[in-house]
């Protein structure tokens, strides 16, 4: 025990145990059964009598919505809210939880609330997330087991659009948690936005959805970053299918999707951009995210889609996809938005005295 350190294991210590070699190591082809009992009953921590769906007919909906949404619109210094509203933020949280899904052989999606758990918490685009669900963490305590994250995680997103003056169809429960990572393919990829699952004319292999390793869908800077949109429409088309999604559905997602909230992007990685969460040392683990500094977030504003909550004011003959293309130059990098004679852009938020910058990437809020 060093002196150093009065005997104290340092909490940036790697917790990482002396590696041993595994069967698997021994015989690499050995059959894997572990798929087969996921999430085993030793892993949740209720016990053998817990019904959720009786737990959650017990539940004042009402009162929780309302706790919601009192989060959603309370900033907090350690990550502050874009105008006063996390909702933008929520409604990426519930999307990303529900994108994941794939008709190939129906894994994924919002029904098991495994988003908390490696490695979807730790995808680049799904960057920040961790800090939504922290933000939700004094409601999930309060109401315990009458809801579980893979429903509260849903309903956040609810609120936040029907705060924002959006008629939903209501919200159904019933979503049990996993208490582990699941086992499921998502590629053979070794790299972050790699994207080995192609042959011929850009075949995507089955049973993959998402273009690239890390990535929900599609890439939102278009194939392989590049800003080509016959090419991105052709991925959204193939990815969005095999979501289960048509063309009017993947057009009411996308443009509709993306006029709430906006980017978080044009500061310099070196300085602001941290480990994953399931990469961030110890003492983290309860904040941990790509963007190391709230300040960071605050003081980069890369405004990308509408500014605050509500309906944004429309130009006679424009639609909202329009107006976000004719703003946007192309480039992966943040770039001025195009303007008409007259117009003003929206002042950056918190008396910011920078210029209001936009990117196609809307996906950081």
């Amino acid at each position: 025990m060093g002196s150093e350190n009065n005997g104290l294991i340092s909490s940036e210590a790697p917790l990482r145990p002396p590696v041993a070699r595994s069967n698997r190591d021994w015989w690499p082809n050995q059959l894997d059964v572990s798929v087969l009992h996921q999430n085993p009953p030793a892993g949740d921590p209720m016990d053998g009598t817990f019904d959720y769906a009786e737990e959650f007919k017990s539940l004042d909906l009402d009162a929780l919505k309302a706790d919601v949404h009192t989060v959603m619109t309370t900033s907090q210094d350690w990550w502050p809210a874009d105008y006063g509203h996390y909702g933008p933020l929520f409604i990426r949280m519930a999307w990303h939880s529900a994108g994941t899904y794939r008709i190939s052989d129906g894994r994924g999606g919002a029904g098991s609330g495994d988003q908390r758990f490696a490695p979807l918490n730790s995808w680049p685009d799904n960057a920040s997330l961790d800090k939504a669900r922290r933000l939700l963490w004094p409601v999930k305590k309060k109401y315990g087991k009458k809801i579980s994250w893979a429903d509260l995680m849903v309903l956040a997103g609810n609120v936040a659009l029907e705060s924002m003056g959006f008629k939903t169809f209501g919200f159904a429960g019933g979503r049990k948690d996993v208490w582990a990572p699941e086992e499921i393919n998502w590629g053979t990829e070794d790299t972050w936005l790699g994207d080995q699952r192609y042959s011929g004319d850009r075949d995507l292999a089955k049973p993959y959805g998402a273009v690239q390793m890390g990535l929900i869908y599609v890439n939102p800077e278009g194939p392989n970053g590049n800003p080509d949109a016959l090419a991105a429409a052709r991925d959204i088309r193939e990815t969005f299918g095999r979501m289960a999604m048509n063309d009017e559905e993947t057009v009411a997602l996308i443009a509709g999707g993306h006029t709430f909230g906006k980017a978080h992007g044009a500061a310099n990685p070196d300085r602001n951009v941290g480990p994953e969460p399931e990469a961030a040392p110890s003492r983290r683990w309860a904040s941990a995210g790509r963007t190391r500094t709230a300040p960071a977030r605050v003081a980069t504003p890369s405004p990308a889609a509408s500014r605050v909550p509500g309906r944004p004011r429309r130009r006679p003959g424009t639609t909202a996809s329009s107006r976000r293309c004719s703003a946007s130059s192309g480039s992966r990098r943040p770039a001025r938005p195009a303007r008409r004679s007259g117009s003003r852009p929206t002042p950056p938020p918190r008396g910011s005295c920078r210029t209001p910058t936009t990117r196609p990437s809307a996906t950081r809020r």
